[in-house]
């Protein structure tokens, strides 16, 4: 998962499942599942599931509490209402809600089928005190907009998970699916799929829109890109040229890795209104991947950040869509045991997002290097003297929760680090990328390693003085020592302006959301502000109470923050903010918005052996 942005910051079926219906015992038939994306009410859809002939007399129903790739609890049962269990003549059985993910069904044996009613996410998360985030939920637009992540939808009954499933969705007519579910030919018009088990029906998320989507060819793997855009401001069409370029390039980084035949990018694009979306980076399937960000980017800010966010979901095919643990192959959705190794999971996936980029000429040393030195930066936010593995068994809970996101930060430079320890070790011969060709090797997808025993694994197969990296800067809690690390390579910093948005630094706002107060907006302290801020003489600690007039509140700031993507430098700014109790009114213009960054840049000293182990870095 990429949470590229996330806005303050922490949405009549057919009798006995028409044309699927089949005749089959509880040993192999199919979970027949309908959604009626038609009889849309109240941004409400039907689904019925039908699981066959079942023996006992009771049965456990669950939706998902959580799921792979989203490292938090969102309870998707809670946008689940009015569940019924119905006998062959429509009557109902006796349900009991167990709780907000599980229902208990009594009489089983005689139940037919069950039938309830789901809520999309999108329109609701500004009411939401725990949102789910927007590219793991849901939107129901009717006859506009489905985007479905299906384990919203979806649930499984206790100990039939590994049953097949076969889904029809009820669809107006002028609408068309894009998703790596295997399509069924039907003959009523709608559409149907099939699924091996339940772990594929929810890890194949489906976009359904009237707006056409474009496919190009990646080597042997066929890429999809289905957008839809709710102004029509962009469209598959006008992606597809950086989509195609950014895809070729990470197939020829990747080389002989190869994880899929397929791959589909759904990308929705929100209107930053109050009751659509507002978080916004991607969520990783197999053979797919969830975008969600605002239709008011502009067309160079949309295909940088597609090229960012993209390129990290499509190489989780390395990992942990491939290589994983136990905890991840046996996943439980509705009470999961974590696994310890985050670091590799995003940590690994976001560093290659980055490292492709340069060793493919998509951006120059010098873009690498901000970025390296701005991820030092973004993770000063964090508990630096934390053990990742012991965040990342435990980040479900807290206070481990709270430090998640440092994986896209720590966690790629736990891995930049490692690649140039791996690169001094080899003479330049082996990094990070060689390291997981090796374990892909071994590890697959029906092949997990045992969690607590890959630290081992990887020294093994490289050297043993690698060990201590691991002890120190993953298992244990010791700071990484970056200069000592960008040494090897004839690197130092020096302190220098980059470019940043007028609320955001990258992924790190500047203002954020008092969580007792959610309409208290207020200038973050202990970080350095941008020019935005400190040209109009804003303070960390500010709150700010008005910008051009418009009260901020929450569902305010979210507009204000979309609107700024069409600021220029001479856009008029009065902010009105409150200091130690007293409202003071500040004027100036946007400006151009810079922060000042550690910068990265070869040291003059470099000797030669420096400068190799450089080249073999960055040049593969």
């Amino acid at each position: 998962m990429r949470k590229y942005i996330v806005f303050l910051f922490a949405s009549v079926l057919l009798a006995g499942c028409g044309s699927l219906k089949q005749n089959t015992s509880i040993t192999d038939a199919p979970v027949l599942v309908t959604i009626d994306l038609v009889g849309v009410e109240a941004d409400r859809v039907e689904v019925v599931l039908d699981p066959g002939s079942i023996p006992g007399s009771q049965l456990r129903f669950f939706i998902p509490k959580t799921v792979p790739g989203t490292y938090s609890e969102d309870n998707y049962g809670r946008f689940v209402e009015d569940l019924q269990a119905l006998d062959a003549t429509g009557n109902p059985l006796q349900v009991k809600r167990d709780d907000m993910n599980s229902w208990t069904i009594y009489g089983a044996q005689q139940m037919d089928k069950i039938r309830y009613y789901v809520n999309d996410t999108f329109d609701t998360e500004s009411e939401q005190e725990e949102a789910v985030f927007s590219p793991a939920g849901s939107n129901i637009l009717k006859n506009e907009n489905y985007l479905l992540n299906l384990h919203g939808f979806v649930g499984y009954f206790e100990g039939l998970k590994e049953l097949p499933y076969r889904l029809e969705f009820i669809v107006p007519a002028e609408m068309r699916p894009v998703t790596s579910l295997r399509e069924l030919p039907l003959e009523n018009g709608n559409f149907g799929f099939s699924a091996d088990r339940y772990f594929e029906v929810i890890d194949n998320p489906v976009q359904f829109t009237s707006q056409p989507s474009a496919s190009f060819q990646v080597g042997d793997i066929r890429v999809r890109l289905s957008v839809y855009s709710p102004n029509e401001t962009y469209s598959a069409a006008d992606l597809k040229p950086s989509m195609e370029r950014m895809m070729k390039a990470q197939k020829t980084f990747l080389g002989e890795i190869d994880g899929t035949r397929e791959y589909n990018i759904l990308l929705y694009l929100s209107t930053l209104n109050p009751d659509d979306a507002s978080g916004f980076g991607a969520l990783e399937h197999h053979t797919s991947t969830v975008v969600v960000l605002p239709e008011q980017m502009s067309r160079e800010q949309l295909e940088q950040t597609m090229t960012d966010v993209v390129s990290h979901e499509f190489f989780h095919i390395v990992t942990p869509l491939n290589v994983h643990s136990e905890e991840i192959q046996y996943f439980d959705y509705n009470n999961p045991s974590m696994s310890q190794h985050l670091w590799m999971y995003e940590g690994t996936t976001e560093y290659f997002a980055n490292l492709f980029q340069i060793q493919q000429g998509l951006i120059g040393e010098d873009e690498f290097y901000t970025r390296m030195a701005a991820k030092i930066q973004n993770a000063s936010g964090y508990n630096d003297s934390l053990s990742f593995t012991e965040m990342s068994k435990n980040v479900l809970k807290d206070p481990y929760a709270a430090q998640y996101a440092n994986v896209y930060e720590k966690g790629a430079l736990i891995n930049m680090a490692l690649d140039l320890r791996l690169r001094e070790l080899s003479g330049g011969e082996m990094g990070v990328l060689d390291l997981m060709k090796t374990l892909s090797e071994k590890y697959d997808v029906d092949t997990p390693f045992r969690d607590d025993t890959l630290i081992d694994e990887i020294v093994r197969l490289t050297y043993a003085e690698i060990r201590p990296f691991f002890e120190k800067h993953v298992m244990g809690g010791q700071p990484i020592p970056y200069e000592e690390y960008f040494a090897k390579a004839g690197l130092g910093t020096r302190e220098v302006a980059v470019e940043c948005g007028f609320f955001l630094n990258g992924q790190i706002p500047f203002i954020d959301v008092d969580p007792s107060n959610t309409d208290e907006i207020f200038i973050r302290k202990g970080i350095r502000l941008n020019t935005f801020f400190t040209e109009l003489g804003a303070e960390g600690g500010d709150v700010i109470k008005e910008i051009n007039g418009v009260p901020i509140t929450l569902e305010s700031v979210r507009n204000i923050v979309g609107e700024s993507f069409g600021w220029n430098a001479e856009t008029p700014i009065e902010m009105v903010v409150e200091r130690e109790g007293e409202q003071i009114t500040l004027k100036g213009t946007a400006g151009k918005p810079t922060v000042v960054q550690n910068r990265l840049s070869p040291l003059p000293e470099a000797t030669e052996q420096q400068k190799a182990l450089r080249e073999a870095w960055l040049r593969g």
